[in-house]
C-alpha cells in the first residue's frame, strides 16, 4: 500500500514539474512575442534598413527678395550597433574620418549611454558624427564598404549670405532631450531652430521627413528597395519665409551702431512689419554654423557685452522724453488739458518744495510747443492735475489706474506679441504697485517722474518704435512682426488686426503737430528735410553714468512709410546720437540710398566709439 502511494505521489510531482516548466515556457514566449519587440526589431533590422530622408529646410529672404539663409549639403555618419559588433578596423576607420581612436571609443560609449542618448537602440541607426563636408564625405565614401554597421545620411546645414540680422534670423542646432520629449517628430541627432525666426517658425521651416526602406540579405548586404519603394515616403520640403526686413536698412543700422550699445527698430506703420531690428553688440551669423556652432555659441555666451542678447525686444529702458507724447494724448483725451492750456516752466517744475529741472524756453507754454521743446514742467503739471482731480477720480488710486489703462492701450506694460521669442513686457506701474511700495501713502508728487519717462516706467525699443507707428497712424497699431509671408500660408490673423488706443484721433493730431515742430525748429532739427516731412521726438534718459540718447519719429508726416526708435546707451542728449542716426535710417528707406553727404555722416557715426564701463555689461 505504501509502495503504491509513493508511486502515485511521484507521478503527481513529475506532472507538477512538467506543468510548471511548460507554464514558464508559455509565459516566456508570450513575453518575447507579445510584450517585447526586441526580437521583432532584430528580425526587422536583419531584413530591412529604414533610411530617414531629411527635407530641405525652407529658405529665408528679405522683403525685396534678397536671399538671406539657404541650405548646403552635409553628411552624417550613422551606426547600427547590432551590425558593427566589434568587427571594425578601428585604425582605418579613424584615418578615413581624420579622428583619433580615443575620440572613436568615447563617442561609441556616449551613443550607448542611455542617460546621454535616451533614444538608444542597438537595432536602429544612431548618430556617430555630424555635418561632414563634401570633401570629408568623398574620402569616407570610398571606403564605407569596409566598415560594417556604418552608413552615410545626407543632411543640410544652414548658410547665411550676409553678416547681418543675426538676432532676427537665429540659428539651428542639434536637438536636446526636452525637444525630443516635447515633440515626437524629433530623434537624437536631428536639428531644430534655437533662436530668432528659425525657432518661432520651426514647424513651417522644417518640412516633413521621408523614409526609404531597403531590403537586405542574410549577410546584411543591401539588395535594393523593398517592394520597389511601395512603402517609401518622400520628404516634404520646408516652407520658405519672406521677412519684412529691408536688409540694406538693417546693414546701415548695424554700421551706425558699431562700437555702441543699443538698438534701432523701424516699423512700417500701415502693416506693423518690422523693417529693421538692430541690436548692438551683434555677431556674424555665418560664424555660428555647422560643427563649429557649439564652440562659437559658447564663446558668444561668455562675452561680457552679451552679443547674443536681442536688446530690441529684451532690453528694458526708461523711454525718457519720447514718453511725453503719451502723456499729452492722455491728458487731452481725459480733458485734463486743452490744446491751449498753458503751464509755467521757469527752468523746471516747482511744487511744494519739489523741483524737476528743465532747459530754458518760453514760459508759460502750451501743448504743441511743449512737445517741440520737450518741456519737463508742462507734463509734470499735467500729471499733477490728473492724479489730483477729485471731480473726475474719487482718489489718487483711481486716477493712477486710469492713467495705466491708457498706457496699456498704447502697447506698454505687456508683450506686444512679436513673432520672436524672448520679448520682455517692460513696466508700467499701477496704483497697487505704489500702494505696496509706499504703504498706501503717496500722491502725484511721489510719482511725478513717470510723466517724463523716468522713474518706474520701462519700455523696450520695440515698444518705443511701435509708439511712433501708432502716432503715425493717428491712434492704432498692428502687432509688429518680422515675417511678411510664409509660402503657401496666410499671415496670422493677429498680425492683421488693428489695435486702437484709448486716446482720441483729435489728440493725436496735436501730438503730430508737436513732433513736426520739434523737427522744424526745436530738438530734432538735424532730421529736417526739404523733400519729405519728418516728425520726431528726442529723449534723454537719466542714467547712473552718461545719459542714454533716444529718438522716436516717423516720415513722411501725412503718408507715413517708416516709424523708428533709436536707443544708444550712454549716448548723451537725444540730439547727439538718436536724431542723426534716425534721420539717416529714414533717408535710406524712403530714398533707397544715402546721398553722398549723408554717406559721409554715416561713416563718421560708424567710426565713433562710446566708452563703457563694467556696469553696462
Amino acid at each position: 500500500m505504501d509502495k503504491e502511494y509513493g508511486l502515485e505521489y511521484r507521478r503527481y510531482v513529475i506532472a507538477g514539474v512538467a506543468i510548471f516548466i511548460v507554464t514558464v515556457y508559455i509565459i516566456r514566449l508570450f513575453t518575447l512575442q507579445i510584450m517585447s519587440d526586441d526580437y521583432k526589431k532584430n528580425a526587422d533590422s536583419n531584413a530591412f534598413l529604414k533610411k530617414v530622408e531629411f527635407p530641405a529646410r525652407g529658405v529665408i529672404s528679405d522683403r525685396n527678395g534678397k536671399l538671406l539663409v539657404y541650405n548646403q549639403n552635409a553628411y552624417d555618419i550613422m551606426v547600427v550597433m547590432n551590425e558593427e559588433k566589434g568587427r571594425l578596423d578601428t585604425t582605418e576607420f579613424c584615418n578615413s574620418l581624420g579622428i583619433t581612436k580615443e575620440f572613436f571609443i568615447k563617442r561609441m560609449e556616449e551613443i550607448k549611454d542611455r542617460n546621454k542618448n535616451p533614444g538608444y537602440s542597438r537595432f536602429t541607426q544612431q548618430l556617430f558624427m555630424s555635418q561632414l563636408s563634401e570633401k570629408e564625405f568623398s574620402v569616407f565614401q570610398e571606403k564605407i564598404y569596409r566598415f560594417p554597421g556604418f552608413y552615410v545620411q545626407r543632411r543640410s546645414v544652414r548658410q547665411y549670405t550676409m553678416p547681418y540680422a543675426a538676432h532676427v534670423l537665429g540659428d539651428v542646432a542639434e536637438v536636446a532631450e526636452p525637444d525630443i520629449e516635447e515633440d515626437s517628430y524629433y530623434q537624437p541627432g536631428d536639428y531644430i531652430g534655437k533662436m530668432g525666426v528659425e525657432k518661432s517658425y520651426e514647424k513651417q521651416l522644417r518640412g516633413e521627413k521621408g523614409v526609404q526602406i531597403m531590403l537586405r540579405d542574410a549577410h546584411g548586404r543591401i539588395q535594393g528597395s523593398y517592394m520597389n519603394g511601395k512603402f517609401d515616403r518622400r520628404p516634404v520640403p520646408g516652407k520658405d519665409l519672406t521677412l519684412s526686413l529691408d536688409i540694406k536698412l538693417q546693414a546701415l543700422g548695424e554700421r551706425l551702431l558699431e562700437g555702441k550699445i543699443g538698438s534701432i527698430v523701424a516699423i512700417e506703420p500701415s502693416t506693423g512689419e518690422v523693417l529693421c531690428m538692430v541690436s548692438s553688440p551683434t555677431y556674424d551669423p555665418r560664424t555660428v554654423t555647422g560643427r563649429k556652432r557649439g564652440k562659437m555659441h559658447a564663446m558668444l555666451s561668455r562675452n561680457p557685452w552679451k552679443p547674443l542678447l536681442n536688446r530690441s525686444i529684451m532690453g528694458m529702458y526708461p523711454p525718457g522724453s519720447t514718453f511725453k507724447t503719451t502723456q499729452g494724448l492722455t491728458f487731452l483725451t481725459e480733458g485734463i488739458i486743452g490744446p491751449g492750456t498753458s503751464f509755467p516752466c521757469h527752468h523746471g517744475f516747482y511744487c511744494r518744495g519739489l523741483h524737476v529741472g528743465c532747459h530754458g524756453h518760453a514760459s508759460p507754454i502750451s501743448l504743441v510747443p511743449a512737445i517741440g521743446t520737450s518741456c519737463n514742467g508742462y507734463f509734470c503739471w499735467g500729471l499733477y492735475y490728473m492724479l489730483g482731480n477729485r471731480k473726475k477720480y474719487k482718489n489718487v488710486q483711481e486716477g493712477m489706474n486710469t492713467w495705466r489703462d491708457y498706457m496699456v492701450s498704447m502697447g506698454f506694460g505687456y508683450k506686444l506679441g512679436i513673432d520672436l521669442s524672448g520679448e520682455k513686457r517692460g513696466l508700467i506701474p499701477n496704483a497697487q504697485y505704489y500702494d505696496k511700495a509706499y504703504r498706501g501713502s503717496w500722491n502725484a508728487l511721489t510719482v511725478i517722474s513717470i510723466a517724463i519717462g523716468q522713474g518706474e516706467v520701462l519700455l523696450t525699443p520695440l515698444q518705443i518704435a511701435n509708439l511712433g507707428a501708432t502716432i503715425a497712424n493717428r491712434g492704432y497699431f498692428y502687432t509688429p512682426h518680422v515675417v511678411k509671408k510664409v509660402k503657401g500660408e496666410q499671415l496670422e490673423a493677429k498680425f492683421r488686426e488693428k489695435h486702437y488706443t484709448k486716446a482720441s484721433r483729435r489728440a493725436y493730431e496735436y501730438i503730430v503737430a508737436g513732433m513736426r515742430r520739434a523737427v522744424t525748429g526745436e530738438t530734432c532739427r538735424a532730421a529736417d528735410r526739404a523733400d519729405y516731412e519728418v516728425c520726431g521726438k528726442t529723449g534723454t534718459a537719466q542714467n547712473h553714468g552718461q545719459d542714454h540718447s533716444i529718438f522716436m519719429g516717423f516720415a513722411p508726416m501725412n503718408n507715413p512709410k517708416i516709424a523708428i526708435a533709436v536707443y544708444v546707451e550712454n549716448g548723451g542728449f537725444g540730439a547727439d546720437y538718436g536724431v542723426p542716426i534716425g534721420a539717416l535710417m529714414m533717408e535710406q528707406y524712403i530714398k533707397g540710398k544715402l546721398s553722398p553727404e549723408s554717406e559721409k555722416r554715416a561713416t563718421d557715426f560708424q567710426r565713433r566709439r562710446i566708452s563703457y564701463g563694467a556696469a553696462n555689461r
